[in-house]
């Protein structure tokens, strides 16, 4: 999901949908500033400000983690002292006035933005209760595609891949969703040759905001090469069959950009291993 938002009727949107972030954190902010070349001072000049905001919050039974894009910054403050922490979130203000948006995050203006328009982004996910707290290594992938991946489709990618594997399916319990269209255990096949023991639960999910699906990802048990290697493998499956956005931690990531940011990110694991080394 990737909206604007640009006057009051997109304002009303964006609150109803998120419930002014009710109960939500800020994650991350972030501030950016582009500066040109004038010739005619012969200096840098200020050209566009933006500013990223990540809320982690809950609605309806979903966990959702928005990032919302602020361009043409013309005023911005954050302000902590004393030990104030302005991350947790009541229900934050917006209004539009004068051709500009204006965004209150608490009510005491701790952190507050003013910009000519916004972009909304967001991940979302059923609410998991049966799992203490989130796993470490999990990844999460939202298309507006109408056509869903299957299982037989996965383990026959994974097994093109060298990566034989199995299907174990979730026993159904009470109260869960009615939108998990199925839940199961990705397992490597007897004789494999795996080293050790590997599982990554995999969860599909959808529809939600309209049509489309979500999965999720996580290493269940002791995190291992061997499972890493089956969830790096359903990932990029994944990403090169579909359109979407990935969800790592609390970044949201163009699922086209998704490879270059992995191959990024292994990089500069293998160096800091170097380092320590």
């Amino acid at each position: 999901m990737k909206i604007p938002i640009r006057n009051v009727e997109d304002l009303r949107w964006l609150l109803g949908h998120t419930g002014g972030f009710r109960g939500g954190y800020v994650t991350d902010v972030q501030m950016s500033k582009r500066r040109i070349f004038d010739e005619g001072s012969a200096r840098d000049v200020l050209a566009d400000t933006t500013v990223t905001v990540v809320v982690r919050y809950h609605i309806r039974r979903m966990a959702r983690v928005a990032k919302l894009t602020m361009l043409g910054v013309t005023d911005f403050s954050i302000f902590e002292q004393e030990g104030a922490d302005c991350s947790t979130l009541g229900v934050i203000q917006a209004e539009c006035t004068a051709g500009k948006l204006r965004f209150w995050f608490d009510p005491q203006g701790e952190l507050y933005v003013v910009c000519d328009e916004a972009v909304l982004e967001e991940v979302a996910m059923p609410v998991q209760e049966d799992h203490i707290r989130e796993p470490i290594a999990q990844w999460a992938f939202q298309s507006p595609m109408a056509d869903w991946p299957t299982v037989e489709w996965l383990l026959e990618g994974l097994d093109g891949a060298g990566l034989p594997c199995t299907w174990k399916k979730a026993k159904s319990s009470n109260g869960r969703q009615s939108m998990i269209q199925w839940e199961g255990m990705v397992l490597p096949a007897p004789g494999a040759g795996a080293i050790e023991q590997a599982a990554v639960h995999v969860m599909l999910y959808g529809p939600l905001d309209g049509p489309g699906f979500g999965i999720v990802l996580h290493v269940a048990g002791t995190q291992g090469q061997a499972a890493n290697r089956i969830l790096s493998c359903l990932s990029d499956l994944i990403v090169r069959r579909f359109s979407g956005q990935c969800l790592v931690g609390n970044t949201i990531i163009p699922g086209g950009e998704w490879l270059s940011w992995k191959t990024l990110e292994q990089q500069r694991w293998t160096n800091a291993d170097r380092v320590e080394e």
